[in-house]
């Protein structure tokens, strides 16, 4: 599985609205093709910064299928506004799984 990891940075005074909103948009994940898993972290360091981590079954997956797909402009459309900058987007896979 390679995961999207996406660091996402709103103001911090919108945090609670941001993260309704992200609620809002799990089911347009839940129903992409090759999505996984779906979760939103919150720092505790620095208020207003995320993490998005999507578990896809492909890069293609996530790029080829669900950023050209109706979900995806609905999320956009949900989350877009609160973005301060657009999201830092990388996919990864486990290099060494500790325990």
């Amino acid at each position: 599985m390679i995961r999207e990891v996406a660091r996402i940075e709103i103001d911090p005074a919108d945090a609670e609205r941001f993260e309704a909103a992200v609620a809002l948009a799990t089911p347009h994940f839940r129903a992409a093709d090759g999505c996984r898993s779906f979760r939103l972290d919150r720092s505790v360091d620095r208020p207003g910064h995320y993490r998005l981590v999507v578990g896809w079954d492909t890069v293609a997956a996530h790029v080829d299928g669900f950023r050209n797909s109706p979900g995806y402009q609905a999320w956009r459309a949900l989350v877009g506004p609160f973005f301060i900058t657009p999201p830092d987007v990388d996919h990864v896979e486990t290099a060494v799984n500790g325990f």
